[in-house]
């Protein structure tokens, strides 16, 4: 699964926000941005969340079968039907 911009702000900040189209330039804050939260803060925030999401073993095996797969010639666009 893929980190959103908008799940690392929510791990950051409770102010109440709106991001379109999970752009870090398309962000409404509606309170302010009382914290003063950065794009590099939300970056950093994604990349750590990301690599808790792909370090569990499900995605771990997802992307082990994902790389055995891309080996016997399958290409992303058969994977991404088979839902990897």
């Amino acid at each position: 699964m893929k980190i959103s911009y908008a799940q690392s702000i929510q791990e950051l900040t409770n102010t109440s926000f709106t991001i379109y189209d999970d752009n870090l330039d398309n962000i409404v804050w509606h309170d302010g941005n009382t914290d003063n939260i950065t794009k590099e803060q939300i970056l950093s925030k994604q990349t750590e969340l990301q690599t808790v999401e792909d370090a569990k073993p499900h995605n771990i095996k997802k992307a082990s079968a994902k790389t055995k797969l891309k080996a016997l010639g399958l290409d992303d666009a058969e994977l991404k039907t088979l839902g990897l």
